[in-house]
Order: C-alpha cells, then structure tokens, then sequence
C-alpha cells in the first residue's frame, strides 16, 4: 500500500506544479534551519560575551588570584571572536535564505555602539535627491529636513615622496654660495623619512613582523623595499637612538627596586639554534604611589650563566624582585660591591607550585589519569589568596601606608601559614607530591617575607613576566633570532617600546619624532626626548593652544 504522497501526477502541468511545491518547502524549510542555525549562534555569542564581562567584574572587585585568570580571559576572549564571527556569518545566511520564503528574518540584538571618536574628519556626501515627484511627477519640491547615516570607513596607506628643495644663492659681493643644510636622514645618502622608519621598527620588534614579510607587503602596495634595505635602515636606527637608550638604561638601573625575570629564545647558531635568554629588569614604583616614570631595559644571552644577571646589574644597589634562580645569588652577598641587594621572592611562583595540585578543573578533565586533589595544596593556596586579597587593596598607596597595613593584616597571616607548613610538612612523607612546594617556601621563607619589611615591596615579580610576554608571543612568528648581535639589537628596541607603552605612550608615534628631531637636538637636552618627558611636553603644548 503507498502513500498518497508518494503518487505521483500522469499530467505535466500537475508534474510541474508539485515540483514547484516541493521546492517552496525545501526553501521554507531551509530558511527556518538557517533562521534557527542563527539565533543559536547568536545565543551562544551572547552567552560567551556575559561570561566575560563576568569574569572581568570578578577580576576587577577581587582581583586576580590566580595564574590561569590572564590566561583565560585572553582565551574567553579568541573563543568570543569565534563564535560573534559564527553569529554574524549565521545571520546574514538567514537572511538570504528568508528573501525567498515566508519565514521572519532573523535579526541580532547588538550592543549599542559607541558613538566615533570627535577627531576623525568627517566627509559629507550627498546623494542627489530627485528632480521630481515620484508620485505626481511634479517639479515642485520642498526641502523638509536630512537623515544621516555614519559609517566607519579607512583610507588605504598612501606613500608620498616628498622633495626638500635647498635653493643657491650667491653673494654678489664676495661670489660665496650660501644654500641651507639637507634634511638629516639617519642612513648617509639615504632616504627614508622618520614616520616610514618609525613604522618599520614599530612593526618588526612591536609587532613582530619579520622584515621579508614587510618587504612583501610594501611590495604588493607598489613599493620595492628590499629586505637589505630596510635592514640597513634598522641598523641606522639603532645607532641613532642609543643615547636614549642609554638615558632609559641609567634612569631604570637608579631604582631603589627592580623586577627581574628571563626567558628563551633560539639563538641562531651553525646548522642548528642555541637556548639563548631575553633578560628584563623592569622600574615601576607606581603600586607604592612612587612618581617616578615606569621604565623597561632588556638584555640578551646565549646562555643562562649567572655572570650575565651579576654584568647586568653590577651598579645597582636595592632591592630585586625575582624567582628563586640560583643565578641571581651572588647578588644578595655580603662582600658584594657596592653591596648587597635585597631579595623579594614571588608569591605568585610558590602559589602556582600549590594550585597545581590544588586545580580542581583541570584534574577533573583527565577522567581515569586524573591526580587526588591535595587537600594540603588547596589550604595552601587559599591562606595565600588571603595575602593577595590584601595587596588588592592597598595597591597604589604609600609605601608607608602598605607597611603599616601589612603590619597589621599581613603579618599574622604569614605566620600562622609558616607555623601550618612547618607542621604539615612533619605529617607527610619524601613521595608526597606536596613537599615540594612546601620545602620551596620554608628552605627561602626569609626572601618570602621580605615584603613585610618593605611597602615598597611587591608581593609578586609580574611586572617583569609582562614585560617578556611580547616575546613569548613574538619568538612564535619570527622563530630565532639571526645572531647575537641580532638578539641585542632586539633588546635594544623593546627596551624603547616596552618604556613607552609603560607610559602610555604610541611607541611608533614617538619614535616618528625623535628620529625627525635627534639630528638637531642638543646633546646636553636629549634627556627632553625620553617618553615621560616627551609626553608631558606634549601635554603642555595642547594645554597651551
């Protein structure tokens, strides 16, 4: 027996006309798939977007206890490109799917957007409006007002050559030439201008694009730069830019506290790349209300022999935050000249020793190889998030403030988490995945608990791990480092980066202008070119006008 449906028509006519049926409710059918497909998406997106608008307000309120915490917004954050990527794709297929059929378009509810910024110039263009009636066909129109619709447009990168023309004049009296200077130009004979320089290093050691890659995209554009070429300018710049790097280098040395911190890069070596090592020594006084500008100098070595930190640091004479590299002891000797630093361990490196145990998510996602949470590590990390809950709020005060505070709070804290290791480290045995960390704190509980001596003292070393964060993104897209001269070379130019970007500066406009201005510039006044001071000079000059 079969199914009405399933008979087909003898006539042509009604062949036809089930045909077109069908297809009708294909469409109609399609159209509610995709109408469906989008309002997922867009589910989803919303969900993904108040996830992290949550876990931001978290941060914000309590402040980041945890290692994972940075990484997993920057991971919230790729997951919500994604998946507003997906929304947005899906939509506008539901839409195309909706023009031919009945189906109700789907249309996203989007976050109001916020209005342009007041300096883009606006660019008024108008449609020409009819010469008559559409209706009538009358000639007799009225102006009753305008609507205006705003979009967001870019002009593509245009390359200009700009001619400096130096007229002669002779002197009619003595038959002497007189002719104004050239323009400097930081190669001899060259070319460049301070902006396309400024760009180019901004690129290669901001952004990370190897100077092939530009090579290629100035090509495409219509502009043959060989990969000589722009290297030799970034040698010029480097050579130019030294006496402020070496302001930068002496102002961050001259600290009473410095963060410090490593990590590696492959070295180019014969037929194969060495383990080198970017070393970061990074200046902010800002968590203990300090005015002194933050500052970032960078070193490199093939190796991570502690002569390298004891050169770094041979004139400085404070305290040094770090980990707990052996290769930093020789610093903290008494017969040290000019003396002895002061070690500051980081909290933060012991607390991810414990939460590693402690991860209650991560061990979950293992399933049969799966560790026992250590109920010693989880009180270990929550009496340590306790300390860090205070530093949250006493971040930016006085240094005298935040040492009273610690006093106070901070200090019973530490003791009783000391007299609670020391006890449960009796109760476990050689095996135990805990004792490592615990012995980690107790064999260095002195440079631990330095901070409570010192509100100048931060309870961790981050500012010198986010400082090597470019590079640990970086070495991804360029791979090695061509030589040793190379690796300091790109020392030498995060140094300036990274110290402008501290100081909220655009490290490519700065740049622009002290290459247009270092030629000129007093030697005695070159102190005026380093990014705070540029900043508030710059700041004085808008004040002014």
């Amino acid at each position: 027996m079969t199914d009405a449906a399933d008979q087909l028509p003898d006539d042509l006519a009604s062949a036809h006309a089930m045909i077109l049926a069908e297809r009708a409710a294909r469409r109609e059918a399609e159209a509610i798939a995709a109408r469906a497909q989008a309002v997922n998406s867009h589910s989803d997106a919303l969900i993904a977007r108040l996830r992290l608008e949550i876990e931001k307000l978290k941060r914000d309120i309590h402040g980041s206890r945890s290692q994972r915490k940075a990484r997993l917004l920057e991971q919230m954050e790729l997951q919500l490109e994604e998946l507003e990527a997906d929304a947005g794709q899906d939509e506008l297929a539901a839409e195309m799917a909706a023009r031919s059929s009945t189906v109700r378009a789907f249309e996203r509810k989007r976050p109001s957007r916020k209005p342009f910024p007041e300096h883009l110039p606006p660019e008024r263009v108008v449609i020409a409006p009819p010469s008559s009636c559409p209706c009538c066909g009358s000639a007799k129109l009225s102006k009753l007002g305008e609507d205006i619709t705003e979009t967001l447009e870019v002009i593509p990168r245009q390359w200009k050559v700009i001619q400096t023309v130096r007229e002669k004049f002779s002197c009619r009296e003595c038959e002497k030439i007189a002719q104004p200077p050239a323009p400097f130009h930081v190669t001899p004979r060259g070319f460049a201008g301070p902006n396309l320089l400024a760009m180019i290093l901004f690129e290669k050691f901001g952004q990370h694009q190897p100077l092939n890659r530009q090579s290629e995209r100035y090509a495409r554009e219509g502009i043959d730069l060989s990969l000589s070429t722009l290297a030799d300018q970034v040698g010029a710049c480097a050579a130019v830019l030294k006496p402020v790097h070496g302001l930068i280098e002496a102002h961050v040395l001259s600290a009473d506290r410095l963060h410090g911190d490593d990590t590696t890069v492959p070295i180019l070596a014969k037929g194969k790349t060495d383990t080198g090592r970017i070393w970061t020594y990074v200046r902010d006084d800002r968590p203990f209300g300090g005015t002194s500008p933050p500052a970032a100098l960078y070193y490199a070595s093939r190796d991570r022999r502690q002569e390298h930190p004891e050169r770094h640091l041979k004139s400085f004479s404070g305290i040094l935050q770090a980990d707990a590299y052996g290769g930093y002891n020789p610093l903290f000797k008494v017969d040290r000249d000019p003396g002895a630093l002061t070690q500051a361990l980081c909290w933060a490196h012991s607390r991810r020793k414990f939460f590693v145990l402690a991860d209650i998510a991560t061990n979950a996602k293992r399933a049969t190889t799966a560790a026992a949470i250590s109920p010693v590590a989880l009180e270990a990390v929550r009496r340590i998030d306790a300390l860090f809950d205070i530093e949250c709020e006493i971040n930016g005060l006085s240094a005298g403030e935040r040492l009273a505070r610690r006093r106070q709070d901070s200090r019973p804290l530490v003791d009783e988490l000391e007299a609670w290791l020391r006890s449960e480290r009796t109760k476990l045995s050689r095996s135990s995945p805990v004792t490592e960390p615990i012995d980690y704190m107790l064999k260095r509980w002195d440079g631990f608990t330095t901070f409570l001596n010192d509100g100048r003292i931060c309870l961790t070393n981050n500012a010198a791990e986010r400082a090597l964060r470019g590079f640990a993104l970086g070495r991804k897209s360029w791979l090695f480092a061509g030589s040793d001269r190379g690796a300091d070379r790109a020392t030498f130019m995060a140094t300036l980066i990274m110290t402008a970007k501290l100081n909220d500066i655009d490290p490519q406009a700065w740049l622009a202008d002290v290459l247009a201005r270092i030629a000129d510039h007093p030697v005695s006044k070159i102190d005026e070119l380093l990014p705070w001071n540029w900043k508030a000079k710059k700041a004085a000059i808008a004040a002014a006008a």
